[in-house]
C-alpha cells in the first residue's frame, strides 16, 4: 500500500473518530439496526403473501382501518 493511501486512511479515521466523539459529547450513542432487505425476492414474496392474507381475511376492513389510523397518527 502506498504511503499516500495510508495517510488518507489515517486522516479519514481521525475525522470519523472526532465526529463520533462530538456526537457522544452531545449525549448520543451509536446503535446498529438490522432491517429487512426490501430489495430481496424473499421480502417481495412475503409482502405479497401477507397482503393476500389480509385481503382474504374476514377482518379485512378492521385491519385496514387500524393501519390507516396508525398512518394518520404518524403523519401528525
Amino acid at each position: 500500500m502506498s504511503s499516500t493511501r495510508a495517510r488518507s486512511r489515517t486522516a479519514t479515521a481521525a475525522r470519523v473518530r472526532k465526529h463520533r466523539e462530538a456526537l457522544r459529547a452531545a449525549g448520543l450513542r451509536p446503535i446498529q439496526i438490522w432491517v429487512p432487505d426490501v430489495r430481496s425476492k424473499h421480502f417481495a414474496a412475503q409482502a405479497r403473501r401477507q397482503s393476500r392474507a389480509i385481503a382474504q381475511s374476514a377482518q379485512e376492513q378492521d385491519d385496514l382501518a387500524f393501519i390507516e389510523s396508525i398512518a394518520e397518527c404518524a403523519a401528525t
